[in-house]
């Protein structure tokens, strides 16, 4: 077992290697990682090794001779199944995600019909290739494993006995790899600045292991990066120019504060938020992409346009969790999927629930996935309206297409006007989501063949610019803020440590009486609440710790970015990175070129005090349920 998966791990790294050449080649280091790469292999092995070796004693007698043979064939077969499937998943996953597979892998897993269904679209070829080749080598790795215990040979009671310790003293080793405070871990093994390569070296089965064993500890998740004193986190965070002069009267809820909106009206106004799936700023011309939004830049001179606005982290729950619940990202789950968070966990809806509006959450697909029913309905929405309200013209995938999904909500938006109350809809949008299926004849596509991201990416433009020019003919469009807001990039990737350009996205604000404006300080998708909150005139309590750009949009903003287990801060003069086990580093990002250059000089102690107390205050705040309003 451990030399045919020596063989396998070492042959599939050389292969991505060559695969990827040009961005290992830059490294300098090609040998290093394929030796760096044989000792994580060796820590994998370790552990498949370790289960039979504590049951031999037991097990590993002639009087039982034929459950041991059954046993170790069978658990080594499944050990190289388990190896060959990862390495098999590898590629297409680098792909998507340009890492190996990692906690993502085990996430979606949860959500089988809908992983399939993007598997079988998108990626038959690979799927059939990828299981076909799985199960021809298991078949015939137990086939081999069989033929070699036939011929078993049983060492006597006292030799086995006094060999064993010796055994398990030396797989322990291998297992630890290494004679420091603490045993080797994935973080050990970043040697480059390009992540993607450093997750080359360890090999896809002991990723995911240690996703999965860190999904376990999440609740302490940011300790990774070390820690400091509640006392002072709450402290760095409150000197924020933007809450400074804030009071804080509530020990148990220790952000909540009154923010007095900026603009005083009569009445408050109507609020809908437009997530739109994956939409990156790499597909905004004006933002140094792709000519693939027309309609959002017709669109951008007629609101508040988001210059450097930055997502807070790679999925859509935590696009969901910043925009919706101001909430800064952490290297756990978002919140929408943790146990803790499903009820009494701060929203903008339960916010303005308690001002007399009425919420609710527009879906093309099954609000089911990825626990967005639970933790909505747990949490100030009072209505959800998914695909099984809907009577859409075309489906895919991942439920309705955009134009059904708009359809919908306009139909909703004119129901809820004439309640004659204030409301506040949130509509996720999902046709930019591979397998990019889409309606035939309804854009000139920009490429071929029709399913790209490119063209789905427009297809969801067009369907937006539609939503837009009906809601403007409707009564409420002038007592009603319109934000429009990725969620997050496509795809992120990058040969930087921490790829900041891919997390650049659109955002917009119009409708009603929203004024032009270019806002063109770095700001963070948990600057949306507080932002809206003064747009609409709703002066309430909240513990959001975002900045309200109503009252200042000019002096230096800062962005907050979660990069599978990198932590950034990014502000006008700096990028502070937080790494597991390991130094942080800074280094300086030009947003007009989108690179960032990481420097060797240790960063300031006080941009990783300011970066340390943001990464630990969700997690506080989590664990002790303190994001919230009073009961």
């Amino acid at each position: 077992m451990s030399l045919f998966g020596m063989f396998l791990l070492s042959f599939s790294r050389l292969s991505m290697m060559v695969w990827q050449w040009d961005r290992v080649r830059q490294t300098g280091i090609p040998s290093e990682i394929l030796l760096q790469g044989a000792r994580a292999d060796l820590i994998l092995l370790g552990y498949f090794i370790a289960i039979p070796l504590l049951l031999a004693p037991v097990l590993a007698h002639p009087s039982r001779a034929s459950i041991w043979k059954w046993f170790t064939s069978s658990w080594a077969t499944f050990a190289l199944m388990f190896i060959v499937f990862m390495e098999m998943s590898s590629p297409q996953f680098i792909m998507q995600y340009d890492v190996r597979p990692n906690r993502l892998f085990v996430e979606y897993l949860s959500y089988p019909r809908e992983v399939f269904a993007t598997l079988w679209n998108g990626f038959r070829t690979a799927v059939i290739l990828g299981i076909g080749a799985t199960v021809v080598l298991t078949v015939l790795f137990f086939y081999i494993f069989r033929r070699a215990a036939s011929g078993m040979q049983f060492w006597r009671a006292r030799t086995l006995l006094l060999t064993w310790p010796l055994i398990c003293l030396l797989v322990f080793a291998q297992v630890r790899s290494t004679t420091g405070h603490r045993p080797a871990n994935p973080a050990l093994f970043a040697l480059t600045g390009d992540s993607m390569v450093n997750s080359l070296i360890i090999n896809s089965g002991w990723s995911v292991l240690d996703a999965i064993n860190s999904l376990r500890k999440e609740a302490n998740s940011s300790e990774i990066y070390g820690s400091i004193p509640p006392s002072q986190v709450l402290a760095e965070v409150k000197a924020a120019p933007w809450l400074r002069d804030h009071v804080f009267p509530n020990k148990d809820i220790p952000t909540l504060h009154r923010q007095d909106a900026a603009i005083k009206r009569d009445r408050p106004l109507n609020l809908v938020i437009v997530l739109q799936e994956s939409l990156g700023a790499t597909f905004v011309e004006s933002l140094g992409g792709l000519p693939v939004t027309p309609e959002l830049e017709k669109l951008k001179g007629e609101g508040w346009w988001f210059e450097q606005l930055y997502a807070t982290g790679t999925r859509s729950v935590r696009g969901i969790e910043a925009v919706i619940a101001g909430y800064p990202p952490t290297p756990a789950r978002s919140v929408v999927k943790l146990s803790l968070a499903q009820q009494n966990f701060y929203t903008l809806a339960a916010g303005l629930g308690q001002q007399g509006y009425h919420t609710e959450f527009v879906y093309g697909g099954e609000a089911h996935f990825d626990n967005m029913r639970s933790f909505f309905t747990g949490n100030g929405f009072q209505k959800i309206v998914d695909l099984p309200q809907m009577s859409p013209r075309f489906v895919g995938s991942w439920g309705a297409s955009d134009e059904d999904l708009f359809d919908k909500s306009l139909e909703r938006l004119k129901s809820l006007h004439a309640q004659d109350k204030p409301f506040f809809s949130l509509i996720f949008t999902s046709s930019n989501h591979e397998p990019f299926e889409f309606p035939d004849n309804k854009i000139e596509l920009y490429e071929k063949p029709k399913q790209t991201v490119n063209n789905a990416v427009k297809y969801a433009d067009f369907a937006l610019g539609k939503f837009i020019r009906e809601a403007k003919k409707q009564a409420y469009w002038k007592d009603t803020v319109f934000l429009i807001v990725a969620d997050h990039d496509n795809r992120v990737y990058g040969n930087a440590l921490v790829p900041i350009k891919k997390f650049h996205i659109p955002g917009l604000i119009l409708g009603a009486d929203v004024q032009p404006k270019r806002i063109r300080t770095i700001a963070s998708q948990v600057d949306l609440g507080p932002t809206l909150l003064s747009l609409l005139g709703v002066s309430s309590n909240h513990p959001m710790i975002g900045r309200d750009l109503v009252r200042d949009d000019k002096t230096p903003g800062r962005a907050l970015i979660q990069f599978n287990n990198y932590f950034a801060w990014l502000d006008d003069s700096s990028a502070t990175i937080l790494r597991p086990g390991q130094a942080p580093l800074m280094g300086r990002y030009d947003g007009g070129t989108g690179v960032l250059e990481v420097s060797t000089d240790a960063p300031l102690q006080e941009q990783v005090t300011k970066a340390m107390a943001h990464v630990m205050l969700p997690s506080l705040l989590y664990r002790e349920q303190r994001y919230r309003l009073v009961k």
